[in-house]
């Protein structure tokens, strides 16, 4: 898409306000060993005076291109935030290589205030970017590959070592791997089961439009309710339950973990997978629903094969909602054992352990953006049958 040469504000506001954070902040902390505060070091005493000013120099670069930006300057800028953001893990391997001594095995590098800001800024700027460039999904994966990419690579062959978040994921690998996979289950369960049950609903709706309000005033309640007040609530029922009939306790349906955990979150994400799924259905148009019945379809054939594909972009976006949703009620859920990532927050919290808390934090939000990026592909995609059918 063309874009007129303008002077871009935001442009402007955000490579200025990442280069005060870079030179009036901390750039990484060092820290002897886990127990003892770091000690912070400025940019230009983390990475010396060559890697502080090529740091800064890219940040530069985006400031002096956003005037008059023009599209293939918009781009450039693109290109410039995604490699600074690609080569954060080198300017932390500099400063480990700088700072944490070889005969000190448990020294360790911290992620600075500066650090953070930078990463933020240049996140905002490549949202904004890809807005002015309205460019598809498939560019936000480019992106995210490419930085991603690097972080693995860096992580893989051992430059990232020294870092602290590092250290803390290496004396709990196998307690991580639990945690993703607990955490992805009670999403999966959780999502699908509301996706059913939504779907049911939504179509009841439809049939009888009587249902409407006392179904989304019902469903609009559990919203009202605070995550940790519900997860409170279903303890004592599913103990008194489970106390009754002692098989369920094999199945662990019991008064904490995994049962009061999905119960909660199906009550959460109802009320969006509802909501999009009966306006995705009521909203396909009538004409088109009586030019399948003209054409012989049965009111099940017309449903299936019309407007159940024509709901399917809508559809999408409920569930990306959902998604996003129960990802991050699902790190509340570990306040009563359900396990996921919450269980490193809230250790993080307790032993006042920032690297902790960000080693359950991170990839929660990694696991939100790309439940994000996934259900909004797919909706781009299915959104060209939709049109197609439409017009037709």
């Amino acid at each position: 898409m063309s874009v007129k040469a303008q002077t871009n504000r935001v442009l402007l506001a955000l490579p200025f306000a990442a280069l005060a954070a870079l030179w009036g902040l901390d750039f990484v902390s060092v820290q002897p060993n886990r127990i003892m505060p770091g000690t912070g070091q400025s940019l230009v005493a983390a990475l010396g005076w060559p890697g502080a000013l090529l740091l800064s120099g890219g940040v530069l670069a985006i400031l002096l291109n956003a005037w008059r930006i023009t599209s293939p300057r918009f781009w450039l800028t693109l290109a410039l935030a995604t490699l600074l953001l690609a080569l954060l893990p080198l300017a932390l391997h500099w400063a480990a290589q700088r700072h944490v001594p070889a005969d000190q095995p448990i020294a360790r590098i911290g992620l600075g205030a500066g650090f953070w800001a930078l990463v933020f800024l240049l996140c905002l700027m490549i949202i904004e970017v890809l807005q002015r460039l309205r460019a598809g999904t498939h560019w936000r994966l480019l992106v995210m590959a490419v930085v991603l990419g690097s972080l693995f690579w860096f992580i893989s062959t051992g430059r990232l070592d020294e870092l602290a978040l590092l250290r803390e994921y290496q004396s709990r690998s196998r307690q991580f791997g639990t945690a993703l996979r607990g955490h992805l289950m009670l999403v999966g369960g959780a999502v699908g089961v509301s996706l059913v049950m939504g779907f049911g609903l939504a179509v009841q709706i439809l049939r009888r439009p009587s249902w409407q309000k006392p179904v989304l005033g019902v469903l609009s309640f559990f919203q009202t309710i605070p995550s940790l007040a519900l997860f409170g609530l279903l303890i004592a029922p599913l103990s008194a339950l489970s106390a009754q009939f002692p098989w369920l306790q094999q199945f662990g349906i019991r008064g904490i973990g995994w049962a009061p955990a999905v119960l909660a979150l199906i009550g959460y994400s109802l009320l969006p997978m509802v909501r999009n799924t009966w306006v995705a259905l009521d909203g396909v148009p009538a004409g088109v629903m009586e030019a399948a019945r003209g054409m012989g379809m049965s009111p099940l054939q017309a449903f299936v094969r019309v407007r159940l594909p024509l709901a399917v972009p809508v559809v999408l976006e409920g569930v990306r909602i959902t998604t996003i949703q129960a990802i991050g009620l699902t790190a509340v859920a570990a306040l009563i054992g359900a396990g996921g990532f919450g269980t490193f927050i809230f250790q993080g919290l307790g032993q006042a352990a920032n690297e902790l808390i960000l080693l359950g934090a991170i990839p929660t939000i990694l696991l939100a953006l790309l439940a994000d990026m996934i259900f909004t592909a797919l909706a781009a995609l299915t959104a060209g049958y939709r049109k197609e059918v439409a017009t037709s």
